[in-house]
């Protein structure tokens, strides 16, 4: 008896370095990539960026929010561009297809999508492994993959697989507020563009690419503020009335930026042109805030009342599916 007692304060030991061992690693890890984004972060100050400028860069490109102020936040708020200084979908998206351009070839398909997926992952650490972030990776990991079998690469069910998985590793993230609504966006978007899609004939978009290229920000726009809406008002009492303008200006001048940036981390002579475009984001969306009408904020509903808003949208998008063509609606089939 003594002997087993001994044998099992012996393993829960054992267990308890090795679980021991397994954070100190991932704690190492985090400091690792912390300490390359702080140095990141100087190479951005050392070549001239400062004030807003450099919040608005480094919340956006390193996921740095801590010179944020009260004022540019409430900008970005106001305007509805609160989510370009969250990194999410938006920016890891813009690193992968960059990053496809660079090494993806027919030739080495495997081996390249690989190196974009750790690659990918590697941001991930660096910018602090948020649950957006986190939500983003995943997808686009699976989406890379599915893409080597030229199979569907985005849909509902790989966005309930990314959900499951996220939930697995920490059940509370289903409370956290960006957790509900990265995942309310993406779902909303992927059974509303189909419908959007359907607006505008393929062969006027095919002619007209000026008009293809506005309607695709406005419908992905549109889609995800369905999706959003009523978690913005339940949580933040707030409604931006200028979204769909906002994310024709910010969703660009993001791209731009972003991939700016990261040019500017290696050739930091080019900061000046990086200064130039975000203070002139930042004055329009300063600009856009002022104007009348511009939010509509003390909304408060309820949570019954957010349900039933969820309802409702769901009532109204099957209303639309029942009554068009069966063969036409096929929202697991959307292409992110």
């Amino acid at each position: 008896m003594a002997e087993r007692q001994h044998w099992e304060q012996d393993f829960s030991t054992t267990k308890e370095e090795v679980y021991s061992e397994e954070t100190s690693r991932l704690e190492r890890s985090k400091i690792f990539f912390l300490q390359k984004r702080d140095r990141l972060l100087q190479r951005l100050s050392d070549g001239g960026m400062e004030g807003d400028a450099y919040a608005v860069v480094a919340a956006m490109v390193l996921g740095d929010k801590s010179a944020l102020t009260k004022e540019l936040k409430e900008a970005y708020s106001v305007t509805g561009a609160s989510h370009v200084l969250a990194l999410s979908g938006l920016h890891l998206g813009i690193i992968y297809m960059l990053l496809s351009l660079l090494v993806v070839g027919r030739r080495w398909k495997l081996f390249s999508q690989i190196l974009v997926i750790l690659s990918i992952w590697a941001f991930v650490f660096l910018v602090g492994m948020s649950v957006s972030v986190l939500r983003s990776a995943i997808m686009l990991s699976v989406y890379a993959l599915l893409s080597l079998g030229n199979r569907q690469r985005m849909s509902v069910n790989t966005l309930a697989f990314t959900a499951m998985v996220m939930l697995m590793a920490s059940p509370r993230s289903l409370f956290d507020v960006g957790f509900q609504m990265s995942f309310m966006a993406v779902f909303s978007i992927l059974i509303w563009l189909p419908m959007f899609d359907r607006i505008f004939k393929p062969h006027y978009l095919q002619d007209h690419r000026l008009v293809k290229w506005l309607w695709g920000l406005m419908s992905v726009s549109l889609a995800a503020q369905i999706g959003v809406a009523p978690l913005i008002a339940y949580y933040f009492g707030r409604f931006s009335t200028y979204f769909l303008l906002t994310n024709l200006i910010v969703v660009p001048g993001a791209t731009l930026i972003l991939w700016l940036a990261l040019v500017v981390l290696f050739v930091p002579s080019l900061a000046y042109l990086l200064l130039y475009m975000v203070n002139g984001l930042n004055h329009v969306l300063s600009g856009m805030a002022a104007w009348p009408g511009a939010s509509i904020d003390g909304l408060h509903p309820t949570l019954l009342q957010v349900s039933m808003m969820y309802v409702i949208i769901l009532s109204f998008w099957l209303l639309i599916r029942r009554t068009s063509p069966a063969k036409e609606w096929k929202p697991s089939k959307v292409r992110w």
